[in-house]
């Protein structure tokens, strides 16, 4: 069986993306939340702390819990549409678990340091969370594709 056309591959990987993202939003902010809980620390603090991205800190909290959630659903579109196109194709999961930590780096290191908010978030919580959005961004996306190769498997001819 041939390759896929280009335009074809690229309306999948965008397809992954979307459902990885969907995923990965909702469930990559348990390891900070069980943290936070566990020390008796604010659990929507991280949020808040994306509303910073789009609102001054001194906003009043549920503007910048708003403004955090509809940030965090984009950003996390954006990336993962970025992994889904650059992926491998093999070890997807441990190769979205590093993009995760080098996400950090960016998000936290270098970007997050000009936002109080996102500069007074403890780091290790933050570092899990994104390797926690790489992997699940990659097990959603190495599922769907191996679904699309058995499919494509089961309609060759014997």
């Amino acid at each position: 069986m041939s390759a896929p056309p280009v335009r074809e591959l690229f309306r999948d990987r965008i397809k992954d993306a979307l459902w990885a993202a969907m995923v990965a939003a909702v469930l990559s902010g348990i390891p900070s939340t069980t943290w936070a809980l566990a020390t008796g620390r604010d659990p929507l603090q991280a949020a808040r702390a994306a509303g910073n991205l789009v609102l001054p800190a001194t906003a009043a909290p549920p503007l910048l819990l708003a403004a955090g959630c509809v940030a965090h659903v984009l950003i996390s579109i954006g990336w993962a549409i970025v992994l889904s196109l650059f992926l491998p194709e093999r070890r997807t999961v441990v190769a979205a678990s590093l993009a995760g930590a080098a996400i950090a780096a960016l998000d936290l290191g270098i970007i997050g340091r000009l936002f109080p908010l996102i500069a007074e978030l403890a780091v290790i919580p933050q570092l899990a969370d994104h390797v926690a959005y790489g992997a699940i961004t990659g097990a959603v996306i190495a599922r769907r594709r191996s679904a699309r190769r058995r499919a494509a498997n089961r309609s060759k001819p014997a």
